[in-house]
């Protein structure tokens, strides 16, 4: 079982990884990896972003009911 990670992490991890490849911290073989990796998170940050999104308009709705 793989734990979940947060958004916050994933974020901070992405930002380390744009960060140093910026850098020119990594090397040509590491380069894929970290390319790799950044992909993931990304499709969980964004995963997470329509996630929210989703539950806030689902909220705006009920109170839109509600009054």
């Amino acid at each position: 079982m793989t734990k979940e990670i947060k958004y916050t992490d994933a974020f901070e991890e992405l930002q380390q990884i744009v960060s140093d490849i910026e850098d020119g911290e990594i090397t040509v073989d590491e380069l894929s990896i970290k390319v790799k990796r950044a992909a993931e998170l990304i499709k969980i940050c964004k995963s997470k972003l329509t996630s929210t999104e989703g539950d806030v308009n689902d909220i705006l709705k009920e109170l839109e009911s509600d009054a």
